[in-house]
C-alpha cells in the first residue's frame, strides 16, 4: 500500500473483472459479452456520431436517449437517468438512496450476487449485510423482510442465472415502503428471460422483458430498475446503460451524477445507444438465439452429468460431476475455452459459462465430453 492512499482507498476491495486477452487465442466465455454483432443502424448511427461535432461537449441531460428507452419501456422521458453503463448508474444508486456511517442501517443483498454491490458499499461507507441464498440458490424475500437501509436484488441473479418471481419483488417493495427505503433491482439480463408476451410488447404497449418490474414503477415508488446495453444490445464496449424509476429517484440519481461529472456518456456513445433502443426488432431475433442455445446447451450438460442451475440470463452455472470448480477451470482453459471461476464459498464447485456462437458452444460441449 502507498503511504500517500488515504483511509478509505487503503480499505477498499476493489472488483476484479473477466479476463480480456488481446491475442485472439482463445473461446472467451467468460464475461457474458453477446455473441452477435450490434444492429447495423447502430454502426451506421456510431459512423455518423464521429464528425466534427465531437468538438463540443455532448447533451448532459442525455435527452434524446432517455426519449429512446421510454418510448421502448413505455415510460416519461423524466423516470429515465442514463449512465456510463449500468455499473456506473449502481455506483450513483448507492450513493443517492443508501445511508453511509456505522450507524445506519445495513443495505441488504444476497451472499451470492453481482460481486460489485459490495465493493460500492464499501466506496460509500454504507453499511450492509449479506442474506443466504437457499440451498437451492434462490432468493428467499422473508429474508429481507426486517428492518434495512434499503435493498439491491439481481433479476435474473448472477452468477447463478436464477429469476424471481415479481411477487417477490412487489412483496419486498412494499415492505421498505412502509420504511421509505429503496429497491434498486438490477435487470442486466433481464431480456434473456423470454419475450414481454403473446404480442411481443407485454399486453401493456411496452417493449419490457418478461419479468421486469418496469411497468409496475407508478404503484411502487422506491423501486429503481438498473439496465444495461452491453448484454442485450451487443454494447459490452460502448458503456450505456440507464435507470428507470419514479422520478423522484431519477431526480436524486441527477443530483450525484452532478456532483461528480455532468457528461458520462458521449456523443458517439449517445448515438449508438440510441440507435440500439429503437430496434428492438433485431436484438430481439439475436436474443431468441441466445435463448434457443441456452436451452440446448443446458440439456446436454445434464445428459453428461453435469450440475446446471435454472438460468434465465446469457450464461448457464454448472458443476462438473467429478471435477472441482478450479480444476474444471483449468481444464478449459489449456483448450483455449475462457470461462468464470469464482473461488467463493458454496460456489468454488461452479463455472459460470457465458452462452456464445452455437460452433463455440459445441467446442465447449466437446471438451466437457473428453474431460
Amino acid at each position: 500500500m502507498s503511504v500517500y492512499w488515504n483511509t478509505r482507498t487503503k480499505g477498499l476491495s476493489p472488483y476484479v473483472p473477466g479476463e480480456q486477452p488481446q491475442n485472439g487465442q482463445f473461446i472467451k466465455l467468460n464475461t457474458n459479452e453477446n455473441p452477435y454483432p450490434p444492429s447495423p443502424g447502430v454502426l451506421e448511427a456510431v459512423k455518423k456520431a464521429a464528425d466534427e461535432k465531437l468538438r463540443l461537449y455532448p447533451d448532459p441531460a442525455c435527452t434524446v436517449f432517455r426519449e429512446a428507452a421510454a418510448a421502448r419501456y413505455g415510460v416519461k422521458p423524466e423516470q429515465v437517468f442514463a449512465g456510463n453503463g449500468s455499473d456506473e448508474v449502481l455506483a450513483f444508486a448507492f450513493a443517492a438512496f443508501f445511508e453511509s456511517g456505522r450507524n445506519a442501517l445495513p443495505v441488504l443483498f444476497p451472499d451470492i450476487t453481482y460481486s460489485f454491490y459490495p465493493v460500492y458499499a464499501e466506496l460509500w461507507g454504507t453499511p450492509f449485510r449479506t442474506v443466504p441464498l437457499a440451498e437451492d440458490f434462490s432468493v428467499v424475500i422473508g429474508d429481507y423482510l426486517v428492518p434495512s437501509g434499503g435493498a439491491v436484488i439481481a433479476n435474473p441473479n448472477a452468477p447463478t442465472g436464477i429469476s424471481l418471481s415479481l411477487d417477490g419483488i412487489f412483496a419486498l417493495a412494499s415492505h421498505l415502503e412502509r420504511q421509505e427505503r429503496v429497491l434498486v433491482v438490477d435487470e442486466a439480463y433481464a431480456a434473456f428471460a423470454g419475450n414481454g408476451g403473446t404480442d411481443g410488447r407485454g399486453g401493456t404497449g411496452r417493449m419490457c422483458p418478461a419479468g421486469s418490474a418496469v411497468p409496475f414503477i407508478e404503484k411502487y415508488r422506491n423501486v429503481l430498475t438498473v439496465h444495461t446495453l452491453s448484454k442485450s444490445a451487443s454494447l459490452a464496449g460502448l458503456r450505456a446503460g440507464f435507470a428507470i424509476g419514479d422520478q423522484e429517484l431519477i431526480e436524486g440519481l441527477c443530483r450525484v451524477r452532478d456532483s461528480f461529472n455532468s457528461y458520462t456518456l458521449d456523443r458517439i456513445a449517445l448515438a449508438g445507444a440510441t440507435a440500439a433502443l429503437s430496434d428492438a426488432a433485431y436484438y430481439n431475433g439475436t436474443n431468441e438465439k441466445i435463448i434457443k442455445t441456452r436451452g440446448r446447451v443446458s440439456a446436454e450438460l445434464k445428459g453428461m452429468g453435469f450440475t446446471v442451475l435454472p438460468s434465465s440470463a446469457n450464461f448457464v452455472f454448472v458443476k462438473h460431476p467429478r471435477l472441482g470448480g478450479k480444476e474444471f477451470f483449468t481444464a478449459l482453459r489449456e483448450r483455449g475455452i475462457l470461462v468464470r471461476h469464482f473461488d467463493r464459498p458454496r460456489i468454488a464447485g461452479y463455472l459460470r459459462i457465458s452462452i456464445g456462437l452455437d460452433g463455440d458452444m459445441d467446442r465447449f460441449l466437446d471438451a466437457c465430453r473428453r474431460m
